[in-house]
């Protein structure tokens, strides 16, 4: 709870208790000063003295105030373990009533319920509270961090002998105690280990349970019977090739035999190697003969490419899927998480480089026997934002049919971004010719090693060259990417840099911890809501819910009244975001690589 009056008002005034806003909660603080808690909790009476609240009103605000006083006392407890408020909820409707008895018991509970929490502050406590160095759960609590923390990474498990000797060095104890702890939570099937190569490695349950359905499905999916193959397949692709005004190469027709031939099969590529162009035919191809094909994507805006490229419809797993609300505030994760059944007789999934083995687990329940599954990607871009590399994986199995383009289609050819992407995958260097009057040349490299320069050389490119370059506005047409956060040149740095020069301070702006939003904005929203509401000022009146991780907008107003933030997305989407959730935004005038990824 808040400690001084200031931080009281401010509490009361973000919304928590309904019927006390900025200026009820100012008349209350001002009123009742040191008693405003007791007269929040037992003075209904002098409650309803103050101005905008009736005798009614007074008493609903009471009976709230006192429904969430147990809250709120395990929210002000956790706060020195780091854990934020919308977490601290999630522990006490986990853990009950009693939720701060069981917690300085074994703060170590914690770890199992909520999210991102340092572990070595938990284990400060801990420790503090006597627990000692050697408890069974200290030590299990180690292991299972341990292989968070390498899922942060990617990985869906590591090697026994890393595990036990990071483990040793966060907790401090002898390797044997960590060793006999790994036994205990392999029998309880907690863990799993597997023997390959000479090396045990080393499973959280749910992640092998997800490794192990993919591999089985996707083996019973290829070995099911071929119902969806077509009869007289050459005949049938060159009416398509004669319909559709289009010269298949020899790769691309070989795909699409593979396709007919296989349940499963993978097409792979760098860019310009005629995917789509394999995609669209497939489409044509069996849609003639009667059968549904559904498209599909890990992320909207690659659905929206993917619809813009071949003219039919697609959308992302999770909606194919309807996987709707999945918590991401807890490590636990529901391998059989309930799924709609995908009702297809070929399903395409594009851009498979960024599906991880949770949702392509999920993939494999919802899909049937006997329906055909398409792959593409291109397995040179980065693996998966979530743990485990599946499209890698796939094609180095050597268990499913995979089809590598190479060739480089003519139109293609003409981008300097696509001919560099395939040079530097065979290790060779850049193609440079970087002379402006060259109006095919979409690829220019500044060699700089100072940091200073390169920022330098960012900011005039934003702020005209390009504009004077080909009329690029930034606003509409650039994208800056990096691969780190940190640094002069990570997004942190560019994004304040970048706005100063771009957007610069205004009377209108809203301070939030070390972030200032300003109208005119680009902001990336960081993690998945799927109960923000939303609507779109056109002729159908569309709205709904779920605003979700990598989508791009621009602030749009910034209401001091009601304390909220407008932004409105690149897909029209308009939403008003409270003060108190605007850490669910950050600038996005520069971004990661890897969240480009998402969107």
């Amino acid at each position: 709870m808040p400690e001084t009056l200031e931080a009281l008002e401010k509490y009361l005034s973000g919304g928590i208790i309904k019927g006390i806003g900025p200026v009820i909660a100012k008349r209350i603080v001002k009123k009742f000063g040191e008693e405003t808690i007791s007269v929040l909790k037992y003075e209904t009476d002098r409650l309803a003295c103050i101005k905008g609240i009736t005798e009614e009103k007074a008493i609903e605000i009471s009976e709230e105030f006192n429904e969430k006083w147990e809250l709120w006392q395990v929210v002000g407890f956790l706060e020195k373990f780091g854990i934020t408020g919308q977490n601290s909820k999630k522990v006490y409707e986990k853990l009950g009533q009693d939720a701060r008895r069981k917690i300085e018991e074994n703060p170590y509970v914690l770890l199992d319920i909520t999210y991102g929490i340092d572990f070595n502050k938990i284990d400060k406590i801990a420790l503090d509270i006597g627990i000692d160095l050697k408890n069974q759960e200290r030590i299990i609590s180690g292991i299972k961090y341990g292989l968070i923390i390498a899922s942060y990474n990617g990985n869906t498990c590591v090697i026994q002998e890393n595990l036990i000797e990071y483990v040793s060095n966060l907790l401090n104890v002898h390797k044997d105690l960590i060793e006999e702890q790994i036994i205990n939570l392999k029998a309880k099937q907690e863990i799993f280990v597997i023997e390959q190569e000479n090396e045990k490695w080393i499973y959280l349950a749910s992640f092998y349970e997800c490794e192990q359905n993919i591999a089985d499905k996707l083996k019973a999916l290829d070995n099911a019977k071929n119902i969806k193959e077509i009869k007289n397949f050459k005949k049938e692709l060159n009416k398509i090739q004669s319909k559709e005004e289009i010269e298949l190469s020899d790769e691309q027709k070989n795909a699409i035999q593979a396709i007919n031939d296989n349940n499963v099969c993978v097409i792979t590529g760098g860019p310009g190697t005629g995917k789509t162009t394999i995609i669209k035919s497939i489409i044509e191809l069996y849609r003639v003969k009667g059968f549904k094909v559904v498209l599909c994507a890990p992320t909207g805006r690659a659905a929206k490419r993917m619809q813009e490229a071949t003219g039919e419809e697609a959308c992302t797993i999770h909606r194919l899927l309807e996987i709707g609300k999945i918590d991401e505030d807890t490590k636990k994760i529901d391998v059989n998480c309930p799924v709609k059944p995908i009702d297809a007789d070929i399903v395409i999934i594009d851009e498979m480089s960024m599906v991880d083995s949770i949702i392509m687990n999920y993939i494999c329940n919802a899909i049937y026997l006997g329906t055909k599954l398409i792959l593409v990607g291109d397995v040179n871009q980065l693996p998966s934002v979530g743990p485990g590399n599946v499209l890698g994986d796939i094609i180095e199995s050597n268990i499913i049919t995979v089809i590598s383009l190479n060739k480089i289609f003519r139109q293609a050819a003409k981008s300097k971004i696509i001919l560099n992407a395939h040079r530097v995958n065979k290790g060779e260097g850049f193609l440079e010719n970087n002379d402006s009057k060259d109006k095919l040349n979409d690829f220019f490299f500044i060699n700089e090693v100072s940091q200073e320069k390169c920022l330098d050389d960012i900011i005039s490119l934003c702020t005209g060259r390009l504009k004077k370059y080909g009329d690029y506005d930034f606003f509409k047409d650039i994208q800056i990417l990096t691969p780190t956060k940190k640094g002069m040149l990570g997004t942190k740095e560019l994004n304040k840099e970048l706005q100063n020069a771009l957007n610069p301070e205004t009377k209108d702006q809203k301070k939030n911890g070390d972030r200032i939003f300003r109208p005119g904005d680009r902001v990336m929203q960081i993690k998945n809501n799927y109960d923000i509401y939303w609507e779109k000022n056109n002729s159908k009146n569309e709205h709904g819910s779920g605003i979700f991780n990598g989508e791009l907008g621009r602030v749009k107003e910034i209401d001091e009244i009601e304390r909220q933030i407008k932004v409105c997305f690149d897909d029209e989407k308009e939403v008003w975001y409270d003060f108190q959730d605007l850490d669910q935004l950050e600038h996005s005038y520069s971004i990661t690589i890897h969240k480009s990824q998402r969107k």
